[in-house]
């Protein structure tokens, strides 16, 4: 299903930031509560509260997407409000435990779960097809925000992990090319040639356990979190061993950057790919343009290590629009979704910041304004939608725990306070402790 998402999708990717990488100040901010229920109609006057992260290139292009919708639709007015990443969830929270969540939300994956059995949002089902036009979204684009049968948001775009290089470093390791079908073995190769080079192979695999170590489940047929999502969805911890036990030993070789040197990355400025000391880094595709830009040099992008590479790659939802169950004007909201993904104009000033359109219209529209670099992103994402395997949803209540957890024993294997057979086991103890609370 999502060769034949991607396929539609030949036409464009550029995502400028990682939601969680954005970084701006609280804005804009309206304390007005929600009117009281009432049936919209284009003589009537209507006040929609909208709330996103981001950072200042983002909050910009979307107050001029507002302007643009309200000249088209003079009944309506849009009340902004918007924030870096940390700031935004601070004051996201207080709203919900108050049932005052603004109309419109930007969410994301590692919160629409707990906001979704909360009851704070809407299920967009019934807007489908009508308030907001779907027929040129396909079904794997429209369950980026599906919870069981429910559909508790809509896809802003999609994005791929994988192994971002320098080619001119690599082939000082006497490396020409990471080849697409490469594998963990070539991996560690790889790493022991960059070490006796003085050179980093990439920022470690442990820098984002959760995301790295849950690909690595996936090329063995397992993951993270079981589907229920009450505990692990692997039970042989030789996985576990096998994988940070890689980890470790490359840390402990200088092949990768240790936790102590990872912490002193403040920005892209620090970053050793950009510093020409580490050959490569593994991240996102929605982070390619910025490192590039950074950089002022050619780098490339190939997938994440075999074997099993395209069950472990996945296409991930960027961000979701949702709307807020304590909505008064729920039409409306869903009517400024469906023109933040349909409208061409609008995806013109957007220009792909929040993900791959799903639409293949947009994306057809917005080809001709892509950068080289951009480019790069395209072809990518474009190749592991033709090799990779479902997205396997949202992550569970809990996951946010789970993951600090899984990075404090990380750092301890790094830094060799602790075996990986011990790791392992605690791990298990103490994450399917907490996923243990989802059990209905």
């Amino acid at each position: 299903m999502l060769k034949k998402f991607m396929v539609s999708s030949l036409s464009l990717l550029m995502v400028f930031s990682l939601a969680a990488c954005s970084g701006s100040s609280t804005t804009s901010k309206s304390e007005d509560k929600p009117e009281k229920e009432k049936t919209s109609s284009k003589e009537e006057n209507v006040t929609l509260r909208m709330a996103w992260w981001g950072s200042q290139p983002r909050h910009d292009y979307t107050l001029k997407i507002i302007e643009m919708y309200e000249k088209e639709h003079p009944n309506v007015k849009i009340e902004p409000e918007y924030a870096s990443w940390d700031d935004y969830w601070k004051k996201l929270a207080p709203q919900a435990a108050a049932n005052e969540l603004p109309d419109i939300i930007q969410m994301d994956l590692s919160y629409i779960t707990q906001y979704s059995t909360n009851k704070q949002l809407t299920d967009l089902k019934p807007y489908f097809g009508k308030e907001i036009d779907t027929k040129d979204l396909s079904d794997n684009f429209l369950e980026g925000g599906k919870i069981g049968d429910k559909y508790f948001g809509l896809s802003t775009g999609v994005n791929a992990i994988g192994y971002q290089y320098d080619p001119a470093l690599l082939k000082k390791i006497g490396v020409d090319k990471v080849s697409e079908d490469w594998t963990w073995d070539d991996y560690q190769e790889m790493a022991q040639k960059a070490s006796k080079a003085g050179l980093y192979i990439d920022n470690g695999p442990g820098t984002a356990p959760d995301v790295f170590f849950n690909y690595y489940l996936r090329s063995q047929g397992k993951s993270l979190y079981s589907k229920d999502g009450t505990k692990l969805g692997y039970t042989d911890d030789k996985l576990f061993v096998t994988y940070f036990k890689m980890y470790a030993d490359l840390v402990k070789e200088k092949a990768v950057q240790s936790p102590d040197a990872a912490a002193q990355v403040k920005g892209l400025e620090d970053d050793p790919v950009v510093k020409q000391k580490s050959i490569g880094i593994f991240q996102w595709s929605n982070q390619f343009i910025g490192i590039q830009q950074v950089a002022n040099r050619p780098l490339e992008m190939v997938g994440m290590p075999g074997p099993n590479g395209d069950k472990g790659l996945f296409l991930k939802p960027s961000m979701i629009w949702s709307i807020a169950n304590n909505s008064k004007q729920k039409e409306e909201a869903a009517k400024f979704i469906d023109f933040m993904t349909n409208n061409i104009e609008a995806n013109k000033l957007m220009l792909g910041d929040r993900g791959v359109p799903g639409s293949p219209k947009v994306q057809d529209a917005l080809k001709p304004l892509l950068s080289p670099s951009q480019q790069q992103v395209f072809d990518y994402v474009a190749w592991a939608g033709e090799n990779s395997s479902a997205f396997s949803g949202p992550d569970p209540i809990g996951a946010g725990e789970v993951i600090n957890t899984l990075k404090g024993f990380t750092d301890q294997m790094a830094y060799g306070t602790m075996k990986p057979e011990d790791a392992a086991k605690q791990f298990r103890q103490q994450a399917e402790a907490i996923l243990a609370k989802n059990k209905k």
